[in-house]
This record gives structure tokens, C-alpha cells and sequence, in this order.
């Protein structure tokens, strides 16, 4: 539960523009009214995710997810509500008064600090293993590696022990129980055999998070075993989609751009060469958690991925990712070496300097690995590759993008220049692409959030949350209605929760808050639920659409007014319920008469 008042609560929120926020995190366009971006909670192509600067709101049409600043940051960093609170807080450089926790937020707390307490006295055991004689095989290991000793302290780097207990038994002489090791991500409880060490017989890489804290470790396997490359799970401190290698030393580089590598030794190889700006995903591919991270720090990433089959398909893999963030990507030519740790073995700092001056674009790079599947001698294949290039400019949303790759390909590639533009033409009208289009289209359902109740989306509820958003929208509608439809209209429960607080906040001559009202339900879920109400596409969902507003605020209202005097009839005397008919059929004539609406 919070332990701020509501007061403090809504003066944060309100001193955080949820657009500003967000677009720290995901790259937001703004379309209409409101600004849309690919989902950060689910996997997407097409932009269903969409932030309200007026509601102060997300929502994304995919999945479901939304609610307000506060809920965001919880839900994308993990964070505890007090947690969130603080950390946009002192984004405003506002100062929170001091307040004890409630029980269970402190003991949350406490519980995170014990699990990063563990990760740090793990990682100092680890470090003095590998400068005892015990670590000798690692120690070794990192010096064949050529990694010198100021490196190995810098990252560092460590050796766990050849006996599958030795930490273990380490962290318990040091006071910490089977209960909180076992969420710690170093040890694993075994009822059967007991505490068992996570990584032995390892050259060990901590991770660190963007604030020096040690959250997770990597593992290399000394000698014969498997996997070769072990790392940490997933914890209550560590997401590895969220976090990345090296970051927390990339942070304070001089230079514009990060240099994105695929494994450990090639960011520590890079750093060690003087690129301090050098990270790594953990043991994953890149995800758009990671280019969010990366674009708090900067806008533009050079890709160094292996120079491999494998390391060319997690480049065009990272690419769009990379894009759809608003990240500008260009891929480092490392060949004929593999990976950024042999190319500066064998060639040094100031060979890779120059090419990265070299690096290729990442749209003329994709397209020249594409060009290996057609025969281009051949005047069919040469038609298909021309064809794909074409739906892969398309994939620019800028008109004044789409025009200047059209003519860096054309030149590249020998093309007429106006023929790929009409080519481009001709498919954004045959495929509909919607490429100028205010909202996304064919948006999906909602399937991964929401109670039961609002996914069902019957008449009666579909309608008294289309309503809900059209007043949100727009006060006047409110004023349209009100002789008509009053909270006790709308279903119990959440609905009618939400309209009484919206029609009170008009009623007060208060502007239209629903950022406010969400902050108002402290379960997850009912936030949610809020932002789904505020969010119902008016245009799509009415009967007449945008063309006669008057009829389709009337269809609207009836609907819900229909319904609501059903119920009551329902569930009055039998004897009453010819009475109360007679009179629906009147409040309903007036109502089809009543010209909604009208400006």
C-alpha cells in the first residue's frame, strides 16, 4: 500500500507529463490526439500502443496494458509503488516528506536489499578466489585472454570454486538464510541434497545494473562441461531483457554513440582498447526493454556482432528493434575476424576506430544480405529483389525518409529512380499500409489484461465505456447527457465506480482527470481496467461513426439508458414491472427526439 498521501501522489503524477516519461522509453509518434509506439510489455510490428497527453494515460489495443505514470514505471522497471512515486519524484527534483513505510512495502523492501547485499558479497568472493591460489585455472584463463590486471579489477571479474557447496556454505557462515538464498539467484535449494552453488568451477562476470549494484553473474565453465557460458536467472532484481552488460561504465562515455557487442569478453576486450562505450545483452537477443535502456543514454548504437551467419541474423533481428526506439544503427565490418575480441587482438584499437568510420548503414546493410537470396542475373529474380526492397522502405513511416533510402537504393543498385518511387506507390495503395494513417489499423483485441467482467465487451458494457471515453474526450458531451444518464446508469462495480468520479469532477468545474481517477484504485488490475475505459475507439465502436456524431451520441445513451432501466424493472415487484415498462417506452421516446450533441 502507498504511504504518501493522495495529495503528494496526484502532485507527482501531475508534474510528470506521461509523454515525457514514456518517451524515455519507447519512441512515440504522435498521431491525432494522441502518440503511439510499440508496446514495451508484448512483442508487436505494427504500433497498438497509445499515450494520451490530455488523459494523462496509456493504453496499449494489443495487450491490454495500461494506467497512468505511476503504474507505467512500476510495471517496466519493477518497481513498488513507493518506489515509483520516489523515482519520478526526484525527476521534478521534488522533495517527498519523510513517512514510514507500511509493513509490507518495507519488508519488500528489505527483501530486495537483502538479495542485492548477497550479489555483492558473492561477487567479492568470487573476485578473491580468483587472486588465491585456488583461482589459479581462471586466473590463467583471463591472461591468455590478454586481459590485464586493472581490467580484470575494473569489471571485476572473478573464479567460483570447483565444490558445488563452496558459496553456499559461504553466504550461510555470513548469516543469510535458506529462505532468502533461495531467491538470490547464486544458490539453489535442494530438498533432497540442500544448498547447491548456482556456478562452479567458473570464470566469473558480474553484472552490474546502471547504478554500480551487483544483480546477476555470467559464468564460464573452466575445462570440459556444459553449458559453457552459464548466467544468472531471473530474480526479483535481475530481468535480463531490461538490463545490459557494461552499462554502468558505457553510461559515462565521452562519445555520442554505444557500441552494442553480443558477448562479455567483447565488451571487456572493447573497454580494455579504450572504447568505454561498449555493452552487451545478457545471454539474450535484443529486445525492445534494451533498446529503451539504450535510448535513455543516446540515440545512436553501433552494431559489432559476430561477423558469423548467426551474428548477421541477430543484426537484422536488432535492426527494427533498434529503429522502432528511435535509435539510428550502423554495422561495423569486422571481417575477416570474428567477434570485436579477435579483431583487436589481431588488428588494434586504431584498425577498429576506422571502421567504425566505415560503419554501413543498417537499412543498405540489410538490404545488400537480402540481395544473397535472389538471382539478380535473372530478370524475375531481379524484379522480386527490387519488389522486396520496395516493402522494406515502406516500413519508414516519414515520407521525407521513405524518399531519401529510395534514392540511396536506386543509386546502389542501379535502379531508375522514379521507378522504385512508383513501385513504392503502387504497393503502399495495393497493401493498404496505412503508412500516413492516424490510428494503427486492424488493431487486435485486448487479450492479455482485463477482468472478466470488460473483456467480454457485451452491448451494455461496450457502450457505457465508449460513453465514458467520449466525456473524457470532450466536457461537453457531459453537458449533453446528464439529464439523462447518472452513475446509477452504468453497472456496478467498476463502471459506475469511474463514472461517479468523472461526472463529480465535472460537476466541480474540476478538469477532466483520468490520470487522477486511475491513482484512485491501488489494484493493478482495476488500473488497467480504467485506462481501457478511456480509451474506447468512438469512431469504430458507433453505430454511425464520426459522420453524424449527433446520432451516434443518441444510439449511445439509449443503449445505456435501455439497459438500465431493464435492470430495475427486473429486479422490482411483478406487480410494478407493467408500470415501469409504460414508462421506459416514454423516457426512450424522448430520448430518440433529443438532439445529442448538437454544436
Amino acid at each position: 500500500m502507498p504511504f504518501y498521501s493522495d495529495d503528494i501522489i496526484e502532485e507527482v503524477r501531475s508534474r510528470n507529463d506521461i509523454v515525457d516519461v514514456i518517451g524515455q522509453y519507447v519512441h512515440l509518434q504522435k498521431k491525432g490526439s494522441s502518440h503511439f509506439g510499440l508496446c514495451p510489455f508484448h512483442n508487436e510490428k505494427s504500433p497498438s500502443f497509445s499515450v494520451s497527453q490530455s488523459k494523462q494515460m496509456y493504453y496499449c489495443f494489443g495487450c491490454g496494458a495500461g494506467g497512468n505514470v505511476i503504474r507505467f514505471l512500476m510495471d517496466y522497471e519493477n518497481l513498488s509503488f513507493p518506489e515509483a512515486v520516489q523515482e519520478l519524484a526526484a525527476r521534478v527534483g521534488m522533495e517527498l516528506p519523510q513517512q514510514e513505510m507500511s509493513a509490507e512495502a518495507r519488508r519488500q523492501a528489505d527483501r530486495k536489499s537483502q538479495l542485492l547485499e548477497i550479489n555483492r558479497e558473492a561477487a567479492r568472493y568470487f573476485y578473491s578466489l580468483l587472486h588465491s591460489d585456488r583461482g589459479k585455472r581462471a586466473m590463467d584463463y583471463f591472461a591468455g585472454r590478454q586481459l590485464s590486471p586493472e581490467t580484470m579489477q575494473k569489471f571485476g571479474l572473478g573464479y567460483s570454486d570447483q565444490y558445488s557447496d563452496d558459496l553456499y556454505k559461504y553466504l550461510r557462515h555470513k548469516g543469510y538464510s535458506d529462505d532468502i538464498l533461495k531467491d538470490s539467484g547464486v544458490v539453489t535449494i535442494d530438498e533432497v541434497r540442500g544448498g547447491r552453488d548456482k556456478f562452479w568451477n567458473r570464470a566469473m562476470f558480474p553484472i552490474l545494473d546502471a547504478n554500480s549494484k551487483v544483480i546477476a553473474f555470467g559464468g564460464r565453465v573452466m575445462g570440459e562441461g556444459e553449458p559453457k557460458y552459464l548466467n544468472s536467472p531471473e530474480t526479483p532484481i535481475f530481468n535480463k531483457s531490461r538490463n545490459l552488460y557494461g552499462l554502468y561504465l558505457a553510461k559515462k562515455t565521452k562519445r555520442k554513440q554505444f557500441i552494442l557487442c553480443e558477448g562479455y569478453m567483447d565488451v571487456i576486450a572493447l573497454h580494455q582498447a579504450g572504447f568505454d562505450n561498449a555493452v552487451a545483452s545478457l545471454g539474450t537477443a535484443l529486445t525492445a526493454g534494451h533498446a529503451g535502456l539504450i535510448k535513455r543514454y543516446t540515440d545512436a548504437v553501433y552494431l559489432s556482432y559476430d561477423s558469423d551467419g548467426a551474428g548477421t541474423k541477430a543484426a537484422l533481428r536488432a535492426i527494427p528493434i533498434l529503429r522502432d526506439a528511435g535509435i539510428t544503427c550502423k554495422i561495423i565490418n569486422m571481417k575477416p575476424y570474428k567477434d570485436p575480441d579477435e579483431f583487436i587482438k589481431n588488428l588494434g584499437a586504431e584498425e577498429y576506430e576506422k571502421r567504425i568510420e566505415h560503419a554501413e548503414n543498417s537499412f543498405l546493410f540489410s538490404i545488400r544480405i537480402m540481395e544473397g537470396d535472389y538471382d539478380i542475373t535473372d530478370p524475375a529474380g531481379k524484379t522480386a529483389f527490387h519488389t522486396a526492397i520496395a516493402k522494406r522502405i515502406l516500413e519508414f513511416p516519414e515520407e521525407l525518409e521513405r524518399n531519401n533510402y529510395i534514392d540511396a537504393v536506386a543509386t546502389q543498385y542501379q535502379i531508375p529512380v522514379d521507378s522504385l518511387r512508383q513501385l513504392v506507390v503502387h504497393l503502399a495503395a495495393k497493401e493498404g499500409s496505412g503508412i500516413t494513417a492516424a490510428r494503427p489499423a486492424n488493431r487486435p483485441k485486448p487479450t492479455n489484461f482485463g477482468s472478466k467482467q470488460l473483456n467480454r465487451e457485451d452491448g451494455p458494457t461496450k457502450s457505457q465505456m465508449l460513453l465514458l471515453t467520449w466525456i473524457a474526450d470532450d466536457a461537453a458531451v457531459y453537458h449533453d447527457i446528464k439529464a439523462y444518464i447518472t452513475p446509477e446508469d452504468f453497472s456496478e462495480g467498476l463502471l459506475r465506480q469511474v463514472a461517479t468520479a468523472l461526472f463529480a469532477q465535472i460537476e466541480a468545474g474540476e478538469p477532466i482527470n483520468p490520470a487522477k481517477i486511475s491513482s484512485g484504485f491501488p489494484e493493478e488490475e482495476d488500473q488497467r481496467q480504467v485506462a481501457k475505459m478511456f480509451n474506447s475507439p468512438v469512431t469504430e465502436d458507433s453505430d454511425a461513426g464520426a459522420r453524424d456524431l449527433s446520432k451516434a451520441l443518441g444510439e449511445t445513451v439509449i443503449r445505456i439508458k435501455e439497459e438500465s432501466l431493464k435492470r430495475a424493472r427486473e429486479a422490482a415487484e411483478p406487480s410494478q414491472q407493467i408500470q415501469m415498462l409504460r414508462q421506459e417506452k416514454d423516457i426512450i421516446a424522448a430520448l430518440r427526439k433529443h438532439d445529442f450533441y448538437h454544436r
